[in-house]
């Protein structure tokens, strides 16, 4: 399979892998015919990149970093919470929160366990799920991402847990947000900026006197838009007086930010998602924080054609663990030309290195059916 922007494939090209809404329903099957009708309208849902067959990487095997059942229900479990705390009532709200956090626990205890079982590095662009409620999503994915540095980092398993439970909740304080606001496809004023701003310290609030949920967690939510160079918000907090949940936190974050569909915004690939965090590292975001992210996710996923600096290209084939910057890629072509295809390890070709990526494909290659 190869991964391409959705709005590069040629009509009359299969699909690779299923697409699902936040149900877990099916709502288009791997192996359909892609028709301009079905690209237009996944593209309107925010479905930048789909994987596609290609008879020359068909035999590819894309592994889903944590099972579509486990998505599902996470992403269930988040939005019902986020969804009660909406109401008035500041008994709902402890009520809700006291009782959700038990249920996130457990949630967070299966997901360590399938991310420690997992040999290959976090790839969430493989997950194709069409969402409802971004936050919801967002909250999932930051909390995948931070557990994965977490691992990365060794904290113990007491630790990992409260940094899951706080990467969970860390934007429950939107949930006070006007949603024109949340969904506002253009430039917010500086009114509604301050708005969006005071999510954080409205988050603290509401978690820090949840007796079932630990304070350092409620700081997660206060501290995760603040910044090495103190400035980020709402405290203008500088280098470790930011706690290390907080700094994990605000890698996360931007990084699932970036790499998302939002309104505003197509979604970025991974490696142009990395190359923002590198674009800070040291002065906005924890530089160790940045490199255990490296080692942790997937920065070039399988499936996407990838440009050498030696003028080949193929396609990334498989990962190496804690190298996300040399895959193996199944090479395709030489000096512009078609090759019979064979693997090349970046891992011991160490004078290599990836020059670019292209989600745009001849149509031919993948259409050769």
């Amino acid at each position: 399979m190869r991964l391409i922007a959705t709005t590069s494939a040629g009509e009359g090209a299969l699909l690779g892998k299923a697409i699902y809404n936040d149900q877990g329903q099916i709502l288009l099957n791997a192996g359909a015919r892609l028709e301009k009708r079905i690209l237009s309208r996944l593209s309107d849902f925010g479905i930048d990149y789909i994987y596609i067959k290609d008879p020359d990487t068909d035999d590819i095997i894309l592994t889903n970093s944590i099972s579509d059942e486990m998505r599902v229900n996470a992403i269930k479990t988040i939005g019902d919470t986020f969804k009660q705390v909406q109401l008035d009532s500041k008994i709902s709200h402890t009520f809700v929160l006291e009782k959700s956090a038990r249920k996130f626990k457990k949630l967070i205890s299966i997901l360590l366990e399938e991310l420690r079982e997992s040999k290959e590095l976090l790839n969430l662009l493989s997950d194709v799920f069409l969402h409802d409620h971004y936050i919801f999503s967002h909250s999932l994915n930051v909390t995948l991402y931070a557990l994965a540095i977490g691992i990365e980092m060794k904290l113990p398993p007491k630790e990992l847990e409260q940094l899951g439970l706080g990467a969970i909740l860390h934007d429950v304080g939107k949930m006070k947000v006007p949603e024109e606001i949340l969904s506002k496809p253009g430039k917010l004023t500086a009114e509604e900026f301050q708005i969006i701003k005071a999510h954080a310290e409205d988050g603290f609030q509401l978690l820090r006197n949840i007796p079932t949920v630990p304070l350092i967690v409620a700081h997660c939510a206060f501290q995760h838009h603040e910044r090495m160079n103190g400035a980020g918000y709402p405290r203008g907090l500088k280098g470790e007086e930011i706690h290390l949940f907080g700094r994990i936190l605000g890698v996360a974050d931007v990084f699932d930010a970036v790499t998302s569909n939002r309104v505003y915004r197509p979604a970025m690939l991974p490696h142009e998602g990395l190359e923002i965090l590198y674009s800070g590292s040291g002065s906005l975001f924890d530089a160790k924080v940045v490199d255990a992210f490296r080692k942790a996710v997937a920065i070039y996923p399988v499936g996407l054609t990838v440009l050498l600096s030696d003028g080949r290209r193929g396609v990334v084939s498989a990962q190496n663990p804690g190298l996300s910057e040399r895959p193996m890629v199944r090479i395709l072509e030489e000096n512009g030309r078609r090759v019979e295809p064979y693997e090349l390890d970046l891992k011991t070709n160490l004078s290599l290195m990836i020059a670019s990526c292209d989600t745009i494909i001849k149509y031919e290659y993948a259409n050769n059916y």
